[in-house]
């Protein structure tokens, strides 16, 4: 402050003496300015004395801060006093006397602590209220003082970003809010910048506001709240907008992003369009959805209308949910010309698409003739197929029962009619164009003959005295009638189609059956046929012969069980049985490890007994062996 004002002045007063650049008046006032310029500076004034630059010290918020002394002389460090500066005020904080550290009582007295010999103050837990100007001083032997300025940091929490609920409409002749930022818990206050597709936001009159405020924790951390306003177009409907928070650390200067939100943007429809799904050839009996569509937000109301082809006016079709016509299934009178129109209800105006073709593609109902194919057995038959399409038709000839492709074409010839001919056959009509459009229709091929047997003859086992169901299965035409031969407790006949069916006959086995078996005679106009059904009785053993064999084979079991007892015993006589030939075992151990202890059992059982029970590999017993059972155990 001295030099900046004096100095200046000085400068003036050597101009001023110069040989010829003033007259007496001037040289007058340059002298009254020089004798107080030399009288400040030989006095010096009060409170204006320069103070030295403090040293500058920074820490995090939590940590521990190391506050040194460097005062001139070593022996100083024995007697040093520190204090806290605050607006020139010094406040007592710790004493140091003989090495020894002593705290005065206050918000430091529990949290500094001497570092080394006495040369470091540690200030521990620090907070943002710790960002002050410490002072250290000695007076022995001359006053000396040392002043240390204490930064603190905190870094902020990741910052969170919220939309604006109600979006932007492009109308708006001011700016709206788009989204807010907060960054928690940080110190000192952070530096925040809106981005717009990673472009940086800066303020503009009536188009960008960028609104900040800041809340002071009781921690004495800092929690900022931004707020970007603005006036956004049609184009920014997809813009990215996040907001991005600088700090410093002791480490150096670091940053923070939040995510990236789109923002809801309100604009007029342009144009209005329709979409069908699916895309491509459409057929009968599809899931077609028909859809207005537009370029603007939000969606307007949509209409839909079809092309009457008689009156050629356009009449409009419900739709239960805004601009969606679904045809499920579709069908040939949904072709035609379809237009969407759409009204914004927020200034009244009036949208129409263009016309767009919709093509059901379609086959009619198949038709066979004859209707009712039938012939005689050696004969021929000619069987035809016809429908309509919008698109060219092929036909396919399948055989019912197997699936087999007989012919292509709309015609079927069948030659030489045998019985195995007849059933049923289907004609498919298809578009080769559009795949999966196709229509079939299904006749039966009868031939005219005798009732044919699907087997002439089989075998049923029964048991006497049961009721037993007896089945006849036949075929021909006209249709068969099954009888039987002899007289059942109940007898039916079902049709199984129209020249097949299948008689039952419910029978009490009786031992007049059991030889005559029973016959089925199937009967039409043109003749008859039969199956025979040989019955066989189930045999079983009398119940005295089981039993009798039973007891055979018990006896026959205690036999060979006493027979191998006794071939046993006798080779155990002979010596050729290599157990129970010494009460004493053995066990194999390596022969490092032999005689270290033997475990001693005593048994009662005699000595046979013990053979018995002893395993092949037992010891022979040893002379004067009196039955006793040792086992030797080594390791």
């Amino acid at each position: 402050m001295e030099q900046s004002l004096w100095e200046p002045r000085a400068a003036h007063l050597a101009l001023a003496l110069r040989p010829g650049s003033m007259g007496l008046p001037r040289l007058v006032c340059a002298f009254v300015l020089a004798l107080c310029y030399c009288g400040r500076r030989a006095s010096g004034v009060p409170g204006e004395a320069e103070q030295p630059t403090p040293e500058l010290v920074e820490v995090e918020v939590g940590s521990t801060a190391l506050l040194r002394c460097p005062l001139d002389a070593p022996g100083n460090l024995s007697h040093v006093d520190w204090f806290v500066v605050h607006k020139e005020k010094r406040t007592p904080i710790f004493h140091v006397r003989q090495g020894q550290g002593q705290s005065e009582p206050g918000e430091y007295q529990h949290r500094l602590s001497l570092q080394g010999p006495g040369t470091a103050l540690a200030v521990a837990q620090v907070g943002p209220h710790d960002e002050r100007v410490f002072l250290c001083q000695s007076r022995r032997p001359r006053s000396q003082e040392h002043r240390i300025q204490l930064r603190v940091y905190k870094a902020p929490e990741e910052p969170t970003i919220q939309i604006s609920s109600k979006g932007i409409s492009v109308y708006s002749q001011e700016p709206q809010e788009v989204a807010t930022c907060m960054g928690r818990n940080g110190y000192p206050l952070p530096q925040v910048v809106w981005y717009k597709n990673r472009q940086a936001l800066k303020e503009e009159k009536n188009r960008i506001h960028i609104q900040s405020s800041q809340i002071v924790e009781s921690n004495g951390l800092y929690t900022l709240q931004s707020i970007l306003k603005a006036q956004l177009v049609k184009e920014d409907k997809d813009a990215q907008f996040y907001c991005e928070l600088s700090y410093r650390l002791p480490s150096g200067n670091h940053m923070k992003e939040s995510r990236e939100v789109t923002v809801p943007v309100f604009y007029p429809a342009e144009r209005v369009w329709l979409e069908v799904e699916p895309v491509g050839m459409l057929k009968e009996g599809d899931h077609v959805e028909i859809r207005c569509l537009t370029d603007g937000n939000p969606a307007p109301h949509f209409t839909i209308s079809k092309k009457n082809p008689n009156t050629k006016e356009m009449e409009e079709q419900e739709t239960p949910d805004n601009g969606i016509l679904v045809l499920d299934p579709a069908q040939k009178q949904h072709s035609g010309d379809y237009q969407c129109q759409s009204l914004d209800l927020e200034d009244m105006t009036s949208l129409s698409s263009e016309t767009q073709e919709l093509l059901v593609n379609y086959v009619s109902d198949v038709e066979v003739s004859p209707a009712v194919p039938e012939g005689q057995e050696g004969s021929s038959l000619t069987l035809t197929c016809k429908a309509e399409s919008n698109q060219d038709l092929e036909f396919q000839w399948l055989r019912e029962k197997t699936g087999q492709v007989l012919q292509e074409g709309s015609t079927l010839q069948l030659l030489d009619l045998k019985r195995e001919a007849e059933g049923g056959y289907r004609c498919m009509a298809y578009v080769p164009s559009v795949p999966g459009l196709n229509r079939t229709q299904l006749v039966n091929v009868v031939i005219f003959g005798p009732p044919w047997m699907a087997v002439r003859e089989k075998r049923v086992w029964v048991k006497e005295d049961t009721v037993q169901n007896l089945t006849c299965e036949a075929s021909g035409h006209p249709r068969p009638v099954i009888s039987w031969n002899v007289k059942g407790m109940e007898s039916k006949q079902e049709e199984l189609d129209p020249q097949r069916v299948l008689g039952t006959l419910s029978v009490l086995v009786t031992p007049e059956l059991l030889e005559t078996g029973v016959q089925c005679t199937a009967s039409n106009s043109l003749g008859r046929n039969t199956t025979t059904i040989f019955l066989t009785q189930e045999k079983k053993l009398p119940e005295q012969e089981s039993k009798g064999v039973v007891i055979v084979a018990v006896i026959v079991c205690i036999l060979v069980l006493a027979l191998l007892g006794a071939v046993l015993y006798f080779f155990y006589k002979k010596g050729k049985l290599p157990c129970g030939r010494s009460g004493k075992q053995e066990i194999t151990m390596p022969p490092s490890r032999k005689s270290e202890f033997v475990v001693e059992v005593k048994s009662d059982k005699l000595p046979e007994e013990m053979g018995l029970l002893q395993g092949s590999t037992a010891d022979k017993r040893a002379p004067g062996d009196q039955g006793e059972k040792y086992i030797d155990v080594r390791h």
